[in-house]
């Protein structure tokens, strides 16, 4: 069975009005208030119907659906349909007995709306029916068609955006992990800006730095006192042993440590 052979039903109304319209005197078009408004000729139901590529404005009696008259429609906008100039609830159409004979109507709708989707009905059909005459002739002619050109244009460059990109242990932004200790706790890093504390000699004493003595540092809130390193403790036994040649007096103030020097003659 040919796909011609279906019959779909685009749009039906309950209520549609037939008016007799004088012959066309003029190229100017139809207009609805030549016609008898208030005493229509035929009162019923419209039904638009689609069969392959052609449209059919189907009027029928309300109750038993028998056919009163039948528009074919190939064409939309043309000759088989035509709106009126002064209103938008009323067209024109051309009926067919089919029997060659032919005669041109007035049909009418109470409500916009209904006109409104009347005529929407056909144009959607038409544009379909247009869209499948394209594809067949692409189908006849594949070669005929523009062809999809994906290639990349001389200097045209992509911008990839992939989310979800972990970032490398340490960059900015991302904090590093503190190192843990025996006991499983982590320590804490020294605080932003701290300063290395610098040990302060012994009262007397000079501390060497980079072969410049430095003076003793005084301690704050000392009142300029001076902060004494701890006393060495007293030679053993042994370290006394080993150095009793040089510790001996022998009679002469040469060998006794001269006071507030710091350092030892022999």
């Amino acid at each position: 069975m040919e796909e011609g052979e279906y019959e779909s039903v685009l749009c039906v109304k309950p209520e549609v009005h037939v008016y007799r319209i004088p012959p066309r005197a003029t190229n100017r078009g139809y207009r609805a208030a030549e016609w008898q408004l208030e005493q229509p000729s035929w009162s019923g139901r419209l039904r638009i119907t689609a069969k392959g590529q052609v449209a059919y404005i189907k009027l029928e009696d309300r109750t038993s659906g028998e056919l009163f008259a039948q528009a074919p429609v190939d064409q939309f906008p043309g000759t088989a349909v035509e709106s009126v100039t002064d209103s938008s609830r009323y067209f024109v159409i051309r009926i067919e007995d089919g029997n060659g004979r032919r005669a041109f109507i007035g049909i009418g709708f109470g409500d916009r709306g209904d006109a409104f989707d009347f005529n929407v009905a056909l144009q959607d059909h038409f544009k379909w029916v247009k869209q499948q005459c394209e594809f067949a002739k692409q189908a006849q002619n594949p070669d005929q068609g523009p062809k999809l050109d994906l290639g990349f244009k001389e200097g045209q460059t992509i911008k990839l955006n992939i989310a979800n990109v972990k970032k490398k242990e340490g960059a900015a932004g991302t904090p590093r992990a503190r190192p843990a200790s025996a006991g499983g706790l982590s320590l804490l890093p020294p605080p932003p800006g701290g300063k290395t504390s610098t040990l302060i000699p012994p009262p007397g004493e000079h501390l060497s730095v980079g072969g410049s003595l430095v003076q003793p540092a005084a301690a704050p809130g000392s009142g300029g006192a001076t902060v004494s390193w701890p006393q060495p403790k007293p030679a053993t036994t042994a370290t006394a042993d080993i150095w009793g040649d040089f510790t001996k007096s022998t009679g002469s103030t040469s060998s006794q440590t001269q006071p507030g020097t710091g350092w030892v003659q022999f």
